[in-house]
């Protein structure tokens, strides 16, 4: 069983949060209920972790952690090949101890294109809405976050996020909880909401955005980064079945008509910050992520379309305000 005592006392601190305990215990119950296969393997790895404070961790510019006198390379080893049982890593890159992992995703570069368009983050209290296993929330801690508080229902994000917190010390600032952004009631406690890589999986975009509002306080900040397409405000696709081999994808608008959903949705001083590109060095496979990655999805013959014959990933960051 997972213990989740250090998140129930970080809500019951926090007079806005406290009305989300009438109902979390109960949804944390049902989810160790529902435990995956490989649950109690990963959670067995994850209890022989070491939980020392490394002498130095930096947030700011990268995740690295580690100690003054470098740790032997019998503990090295020992703490690389139990990271490597988390396989596979897709957000990231961690550098711990000299172990680099090397993630599917190059987060680093979403997070520079991000961090000169949003307010500072100093102080705030954050919701990160399908945060992966956490590496966001580390680099939101970088830049002076109060709390981060990240959702992700995946059961194999939740150990990476443990193994990581575990590695820096039990760092309580930041916590991951295995929900849904439909599970969490109407909070109205955070200062700034991401939402990064999740609305093209979401049957209806406009309830995620109302869902998202729910959570921000009044003059809080939303960033939503999603698949978009080119056009105007009118463009939306809808992909039939698959896009770059994905099944759960639904609406990818243009990013002016993304626009156009956070204004009826009552969002205010809504810009659109960056439009990207997906590289095949940006997302690709890495010894810390095996399976297919981007370079597998695109055509061939023609890498601007995925095999499917959609558009290549192309991502847009938004940056909007809650009157």
């Amino acid at each position: 069983m997972f213990n989740f005592s250090d998140i129930y006392k970080l809500l019951a601190d926090d007079e806005c949060l406290q009305p989300w305990l009438t109902i979390l215990p109960g949804q944390l119950t049902q989810w160790q209920n529902d435990s995956h296969g490989d649950f109690e393997r990963w959670l067995k790895a994850l209890k022989k972790i070491p939980d020392f404070k490394p002498d130095n961790i930096e947030l700011k510019q990268e995740v690295r952690l580690c100690n003054q006198d470098p740790i032997s390379a019998s503990e090295k080893a020992k703490i690389e090949n139990l990271l490597r049982t988390f396989h596979p890593w897709r957000k990231g890159p961690y550098h711990i101890h000299g172990i680099h992992i090397d993630t599917e995703w190059r987060s680093d570069w979403k997070w520079d294109r991000v961090i000169p368009h949003i307010s500072p983050l100093k102080y705030r209290k954050v919701l990160d809405v399908g945060c992966g296993n956490g590496y966001h929330m580390w680099r939101m801690l970088g830049e002076g976050a109060k709390m981060c508080i990240g959702i992700d229902p995946s059961h194999l994000f939740l150990l990476q996020f443990e193994a990581i917190r575990k590695l820096m010390g039990n760092d309580q600032r930041a916590h991951l909880l295995p929900l849904g952004i439909e599970q969490l009631p109407k909070l109205e406690a955070f200062d700034t909401v991401f939402s990064m890589g999740v609305l093209y999986h979401r049957r209806s975009p406009l309830d995620h955005l109302f869902q998202l509002k729910d959570q921000l306080v009044s003059g809080g900040e939303l960033i939503l980064e999603t698949l978009v397409i080119e056009g105007d405000e009118n463009q939306v696709l809808v992909p039939f079945d698959r896009y770059a081999q994905m099944r759960n994808v639904y609406f990818f608008p243009s990013a002016k008509a993304l626009k156009g959903w956070l204004e009826k949705c009552g969002f205010v001083d809504v810009i659109i910050a960056d439009e990207n590109v997906t590289s095949t060095k940006e997302q690709r496979s890495t010894d810390w992520m095996t399976n297919n990655s981007l370079p597998e999805y695109l055509n061939p013959e023609d890498p601007s379309k995925t095999i499917e014959g959609y558009p290549a990933p192309r991502r847009a960051i938004l940056v909007a305000r809650k009157p």
